[in-house]
């Protein structure tokens, strides 16, 4: 079987018929081969009760270039045994890469499958996000988008999901418990919704976050506020969800992307490790999950990243570094079209006050949609520095975040 032509019909064949007919193909092969969607929710509570530690979990958005970086990432993890890595994709990544759940899981499958890869895959929903405005005006329908797209995730293979409702903390009221109110809330109303529909043997992992990336720093009173309204509304809820969340993200200093100056390099970023470290040793010393979660890390300094196993951080999330990568080594021609592209399109998203560094480099995530089926379609010569680039990226980061032969040492948890 070519898996190169089938995940090529999966996602590009005109005909609906052929599309679907080759994502059932690769999944049935996928099964075959002893490579299945897995839930890494047992895995977190046993690091929350103590039972293993030492690493941080790379959880790696991949927005361009799908099939080829997810190949990637599985020759570098099994070359080194990785045990827990994960493959996400955010609401809003879906929309503008134009990748939906079902197109995502059967490209990492495919990529497992053409790698010889076997075992777990875990795929996650990252941000399933409420659009703070939308939820104002119409509180039910963006409540019901979340869970139309949860559902179409589950089905899909993604058995961890990362609540997003910290766009809804309310920082103008007096008490911090009213500022996390409608977090908490829609957390668990939505903790519930995912245990309803989760696969009868699978506990679907479920994240929940209480600081909204770019914003103000999390506290540990923040964590407090929002565990306690959480724990209480599940409580209430006890008969249909079981087990509530396994994590927590939380804001630390970071900005997805990072900050371009008007170069359009990064500026440096004032990042509080003793954010991650006090809330994830409350996390798991009164809550007993797995901790806190780091989010828009991917264009930190290498340095840093062996800091976030030291500082007991569960899982760190990684984006627009690779996207930088794929940018910085792609072939001039079809960059150049790209860049156009964005400013043909995208100017209503410029701010007055951006040099066009600023603009392309805050914009150009959005150009991965419309020329998927380019990127898809390069040479291998052409190919070849990206995906070297990108192997030579997962190696630092699997090493610094130590989940380098951790793959026998995770099988009892997953």
């Amino acid at each position: 079987m070519d898996i190169d032509l089938l995940i090529y019909n999966a996602i590009f064949a005109p005909d609906v018929s052929v599309r679907q007919n080759s994502r059932l193909q690769i999944r049935s092969l996928a099964k075959e081969k002893g490579i299945y969607s897995a839930s890494i929710h047992d895995l977190y509570m046993s690091i929350g009760k103590g039972t293993i530690s030492g690493f941080t979990v790379p959880a790696m958005n991949i927005r361009g270039m799908a099939y080829d970086t997810c190949r990637a990432v599985f020759r570098i993890a099994m070359q080194n045994k990785v045990g827990p890595f994960i493959f996400e994709i955010a609401r809003s990544e879906q929309t503008y890469t134009l990748q939906e759940p079902d197109e995502y899981t059967v490209v990492v499958f495919a990529a497992a499958l053409k790698e010889g890869y076997k075992g777990p895959v875990f795929l996650q929903g990252d941000h399933y996000q409420f659009k703070a405005k939308l939820y104002l005006s119409q509180p039910e329908q963006e409540l019901n988008n979340i869970k139309e797209l949860i559902n179409k995730s589950i089905s899909a293979g993604f058995y961890n999901i990362d609540i997003d409702a910290s766009t809804l903390v309310d920082l103008s009221k007096k008490s911090i418990d009213e500022q996390q109110k409608t977090n908490f809330e829609m957390t668990s109303v939505l903790t519930e919704y995912i245990r309803l529909i989760q696969p009868k043997d699978t506990m679907v992992s479920i994240g929940g976050e209480i600081g909204h990336i770019g914003g103000k720093n999390s506290t540990v009173e923040d964590f407090h506020a929002f565990m306690k309204g959480y724990k209480k509304e599940i409580r209430d809820r006890r008969s249909a969800i079981g087990e509530g969340m396994s994590k927590v993200s939380v804001q630390t200093g970071t900005s997805h992307g990072g900050v371009p100056l008007a170069d359009g390099s990064i500026a440096k970023v004032k990042l509080d490790f003793n954010v991650l470290e006090e809330i994830g040793r409350v996390a798991r010393e009164q809550y007993h999950i797995g901790g806190a979660v780091q989010h828009g890390a991917s264009t930190l300094p290498d340095e840093l990243f062996n800091q976030f196993p030291k500082a007991h951080t569960l899982e760190i999330h990684l984006a627009t570094g690779f996207q930088n990568t794929l940018y910085d080594n792609l072939q001039p021609t079809l960059k150049n079209t790209m860049y156009k592209w964005i400013r043909e399109n995208l100017q209503k998203e410029r701010k007055e006050e951006w040099t066009d560094e600023q603009f392309i480099y805050k914009t150009r995530k959005k150009a991965f949609g419309q020329y998927k089926k380019e990127l898809w379609s390069l040479s291998e010569d052409d190919k070849k520095p990206i995906i070297q680039a990108l192997e030579k990226q997962f190696l630092m980061l699997f090493s610094k975040l130590n989940v380098c032969n951790t793959r026998d040492l995770i099988q009892p948890y997953v």
